[in-house]
């Protein structure tokens, strides 16, 4: 994982940030606390500039973001609501869970997008429920980019601040990498194992 990153980010640039942090919100376990702090130590060691990556980053996620937002507001709620009846288990979400999801969001609307950006895992699913409640297009991609430009930024900056530590934070960062990423296909599988069992719960 930590190779391929970096390999695209030699080969792209600032173009391969973006592209990165995009596929990071289509697939999550790709994740962006890896590739910001790649990214900025490339810039800390002049192969690019530090505005130039955070740019980059801010754009692709705020694009990986609203196709999330897209999907939601096109679906709507009730089409939503019968794919998870029918496909929930591999979906690993219910219905009651997408009906709280919408219920919370309704709550706090701006305030959940804003802080959702920064939350992993969270800032990739925050989008759905605020197309799904349609919110306004133009308010949705502001704070987005609000909480991208934050949530890049301070990734970067880690990286860029790091970059004389670079060998031995790639000695870590590419186990830890692979970890987060298997991590993430164990909580689906054991999401889609326990599905009958947490439905049986809530009856």
């Amino acid at each position: 994982m930590f190779d391929w990153i970096t390999g695209i980010i030699d080969a792209m640039g600032g173009f391969g940030v973006g592209l990165l942090m995009f596929l990071e919100n289509v697939f999550p376990p790709i994740p962006s606390e890896l590739i910001m702090p790649l990214a900025g130590f490339n810039a800390a060691r002049g192969d690019m500039s530090l505005p130039i990556v955070i740019f980059w980053g801010t754009v692709g996620t705020l694009a990986g973001a609203w196709m999330w937002y897209w999907i939601g507001r096109t679906y709507g709620k009730s089409r939503l609501r019968r794919l998870t009846e029918r496909h929930g288990r591999w979906l690993s979400i219910a219905p009651e869970e997408l009906d709280r999801a919408g219920d919370w969001f309704s709550r706090h609307e701006g305030r959940a997008v804003i802080i959702g950006r920064l939350i992993p895992a969270i800032r990739t699913l925050i989008s759905v429920p605020a197309g799904i409640e349609r919110m306004s297009q133009g308010r949705f991609l502001l704070l987005s980019a609000i909480g991208s430009f934050l949530w890049t930024t301070l990734l970067a900056m880690l990286g860029y601040w790091l970059e004389s530590g670079y060998d031995l934070v790639a000695a870590w960062l590419d186990p830890v990498s692979t970890g987060v990423v298997i991590g993430l296909i164990a909580v689906y599988v054991w999401r889609v194992a326990t599905f009958d069992r947490r439905q049986a719960k809530r009856d």
